[in-house]
């Protein structure tokens, strides 16, 4: 069991939350110890309601429910806010700190994954560096990165990638620094309609993966943190999202 506070002190700290602009770290309070977390990838009922069934007395996230506008509370975002209260649930959430970290960061794990060499900055979001640009040890086939990512690719580029940028989640509008980046794939969630044309006339590849597949690792990474660093039980809530 860990006091709420130290929690998010601590958190607030390794996610160097100070440095971005929005409101990330705790954003609705609830119970003060906690025992039970359940992590998700965005704030919603039906990851609310999975959480209370896993006894969570918090909830920690990438995608908040708090961002930079001022909101009422009604509707839909007033019936997840009511919800977390009635039920004593704390909610975190951390947006570009979960993005750009170096090591847990939703960009950092899928670098790992790639077993990308020679990790540079790249991708510029409200400031903040929060992609990497990098270069597979041995050139490998585009559809074999396909496969091991899933998602929507264009098939444009060559068929052997050896440099490869990423941005996660909704950054298909970062694609143009992946060309001027000399990239043979660029890898982030979301796609626009002009993307087709502007990989097959830029010859670049491109694979979407969706932007809830591709923010995924970053929270089961903090989840591990979490879990080696304080005596709480931790569970991974995937609500299933293609998009």
């Amino acid at each position: 069991m860990v006091e709420r506070d130290t929690l998010i002190k601590d958190l607030n700290k390794y996610l160097d939350v100070s440095a971005c602009p929005e409101h990330n770290g705790l954003q609705v309070q609830g119970k003060n110890q906690i025992s039970k977390i359940a992590f998700g990838v965005s704030a919603t009922m039906a990851l609310f309601k999975e959480a209370k069934k896993f006894g969570a007395d918090m909830v920690i996230v990438h995608h908040g429910l708090f961002w930079n506008k001022v909101q009422t509370v009604t509707g839909v975002f007033g019936q997840r806010i009511a919800y977390l209260i009635k039920n004593d649930m704390n909610l975190a959430g951390f947006h570009l700190p979960l993005d750009k970290h170096k090591e847990i960061g939703n960009n950092a794990c899928l670098a790992k994954l790639l077993k990308l060499k020679n990790l540079k900055p790249f991708g510029i979001y409200h400031g903040q560096e929060i992609g990497l640009i990098g270069k597979i040890a041995k050139s490998c086939d585009i559809k074999k990165i396909h496969e091991l990512l899933k998602g929507e690719a264009l098939f444009f580029g060559p068929s052997k990638v050896n440099t490869v940028a990423i941005v996660s989640g909704g950054a298909h509008d970062m694609l143009e620094e992946a060309v001027l980046a000399k990239a043979d794939l660029y890898i982030t969630g979301s796609r626009d309609e002009y993307i087709t044309e502007y990989c097959r006339e830029a010859k670049i590849n491109f694979i979407a993966m969706g932007h809830y597949n591709s923010e995924r690792l970053g929270v089961q990474a903090l989840m591990n943190y979490v879990s080696k660093k304080f005596k709480v039980q931790t569970r991974f809530i995937d609500i299933q999202n293609p998009f």
